[in-house]
């Protein structure tokens, strides 16, 4: 046999080994397209986006909801005309819906202004308002205690209130120049536009009293009428009367 023939029937049996002919490339791997990276989805980073922005907003919802206001409220029931003392108060907190509501009231990180009064009465536990205060400045007054038939004292009168204070003689003092006729008694305006210092409601086991108690506080200018005004009061009835 010659040296090509050789050849080919040793080419040809390596071919042929196994019974299968070979596969042509059969020992380099498949081409294979490489994969897109996650982090390029515009989908994944959308939803990264919407769920930070959902936990900030709930994170400021939650801080919101934990803010309260500290605010001054009455220790007690205060009466109008009364002045404000930091024993009268206590600080409390509360949670409001908008900054304009908390200004309404006075708020408890500030002292009480100096002299302040009441200007209407508040309950006890009451959130102090501060359109309920009066600052303006008080001058030094005389406690003048009156005693008044009950009727003679409007239901509305309470302390803080202003007044005029009137007196009528009693019956055996008679006025003949009088204007309402010979022989009959003249009520005389003693003190106008003086203020309740105090009002208390006196009442026995038996029921209401007939007279009440009545404390007016006369200014510096009204002073000069106390002599003759205590004599009235001493001979005579009297009465307040009070604008609404």
């Amino acid at each position: 046999m010659s040296r090509r023939g050789s050849a080919e029937s040793a080419f040809d049996g390596a071919a042929t080994s196994g019974g299968q002919p070979s596969p042509v490339g059969a020992g380099s791997p498949p081409a294979v397209r490489p994969p897109r990276s996650r982090w390029r989805d515009p989908r994944l980073v959308l939803g990264i986006v919407v769920v930070a922005a959902c936990a900030l907003v709930g994170a400021r919802v939650v801080d919101g909801a934990n803010d309260t206001v500290e605010v001054w409220t009455a220790a007690h029931a205060l009466s109008a005309g009364q002045p404000i003392a930091t024993s009268d108060l206590v600080r409390r907190e509360f949670r409001f819906a908008e900054q304009t509501d908390a200004d309404r009231y006075l708020s408890g990180d500030r002292p009480v202004p100096t002299g302040a009064t009441l200007a209407r009465d508040v309950g006890a536990g009451e959130l102090l308002p501060r359109t309920a205060l009066s600052t303006g400045a008080v001058g030094a007054v005389t406690e003048v205690p009156l005693s008044v038939g009950a009727e003679a004292v409007p239901s509305t009168v309470h302390v803080g209130d202003v007044v005029d204070v009137w007196v009528t003689p009693d019956t055996n003092v008679r006025d003949t120049g009088s204007s309402s006729g010979p022989g009959q008694p003249r009520s005389t305006l003693l003190f106008d536009d003086v203020t309740v210092v105090a009002a208390p409601r006196s009442a026995t086991s038996l029921g209401p009293s007939s007279t009440r108690q009545v404390i007016v506080g006369v200014a510096e200018d009204q002073e000069g009428r106390l002599p003759t005004a205590l004599a009235a009061l001493a001979s005579g009835t009297v009465i307040l009367t009070s604008q609404r």
